[in-house]
């Protein structure tokens, strides 16, 4: 286990190395600056986020002072998790992680409150053959899965931390995700009843830069009120903005991806909670789990750069797709800012 004591020194030699911009209070700007600007900080800073490993905590602990700084109350939550690893010859063994999430809150008006979901961590190689294939790793800055979801989140709570709302929102990064969902896993199994039934909407975030456009789904076949209204509010904004926008029929929720390749909105739509999942994708290709998410070309053979150490970081992201980091944060934030603001601090009943 990474040791309190290596945190404490971790995070203070990150400090001496930081810009004193990005430890202070953010201020606001241009609308999804601070979302890039903390996209690329994740990706440069913490490469290789992997379950358990030193870079996710020491991103989880970068994550809750900056939560903090915000004013929200913010803490870490660490728990014990594994899982298996296949060798070349096909042997089993089981690997230990202490994985590390962070959940920031700010109380409302009532008890219930929307959640605003992203992972925190990126894919572990759980076999030699992703090893072999170069997929995940230490060397993997996951800028598109998930650094992205982060930056669009980090920049959601600095703008919504002054306002009232009438409703509690709650910002979660969940750390070992890309090893069988354990960090959403762990987190509604920790919800009480009382949670559960006051969570009013969850908006998952995540890998939002290397797909066509953005989508906006909601999980289940009869989505809540709420929830059907923040996927229509969501498009007619991005309509309303000029920006590309497109939403898609529920995939089988029997199978891990029912929601288009996003292991924590699935987890949170199969307990029963009402989701409205963002990501960027492209619905037309005719992809049946939602992973592919551009036209296949050389640049990405796969249709995607998803876990891919080569692909998935930000001189080959800006080479191939040039200023899509920018105006995909910054069309992001254009769209949830508003629809947070309406959900979170609906009209006075008449």
């Amino acid at each position: 286990m990474f040791s309190s004591r290596c945190l404490s020194t971790a995070t203070l030699a990150l400090s001496l190395l930081l810009p004193c911009s990005l430890l202070a209070a953010p201020l606001p700007g241009a609308m999804g600056s601070y979302a890039e600007q903390q996209t690329r900080h994740i990706a440069t800073y913490f490469p290789g986020r992997m379950a358990g490993g030193p870079a996710e905590l020491v991103a989880a602990d970068y994550l809750n002072q900056h939560f903090r700084q915000m004013g929200y109350q913010s803490d870490l939550r660490t728990f014990p998790a594994r899982y298996r690893y296949t060798s070349q010859r096909g042997k089993q063994s089981w690997q230990k992680a202490d994985v590390t999430s962070v959940i920031a809150a700010r109380s409302g008006r009532v008890p219930q409150e929307i959640l605003i979901v992203a992972h925190l961590d990126t894919f572990t190689p759980q076999s030699d053959s992703d090893i072999n294939h170069n997929l995940g790793g230490l060397t993997l800055q996951g800028v598109d899965d998930n650094a992205s979801g982060l930056g669009v989140m980090m920049e959601l709570a600095q703008r919504l931390s002054a306002q009232p709302t009438h409703y509690g929102l709650r910002f979660v990064a969940l750390g070992g995700e890309e090893i069988g969902r354990q960090g959403s896993r762990h987190y509604l199994a920790r919800m009480s009843a009382a949670e559960r039934k006051n969570t009013l909407l969850v908006i998952n975030l995540d890998s939002l830069i290397t797909g066509d456009r953005l989508s906006f789904t909601n999980g289940r076949p009869a989505p809540s009120a709420m929830a059907a209204q923040s996927r229509d509010r969501a498009l007619q904004l991005a309509r309303r903005l000029g920006i590309p926008a497109t939403t898609r029929p529920l995939l089988d929720p029997a199978t891990p991806h029912g929601l288009g390749c996003s292991h924590t909105a699935d987890a949170f739509d199969q307990a029963g909670l009402p989701v409205l999942s963002v990501t960027a994708t492209n619905w037309a290709l005719g992809d049946h789990d939602g992973c592919q998410t551009r036209p296949e070309s050389s640049a990405f053979p796969q249709g995607s750069s998803r876990h891919q150490s080569q692909r998935d970081n930000l001189a080959y992201l800006d080479r191939h797709l040039p200023g899509r980091i920018h105006h995909r944060s910054r069309d992001a934030v254009r769209i949830l800012l508003p629809l947070l603001k309406a959900l979170a601090q609906p009209a006075p009943e008449r």
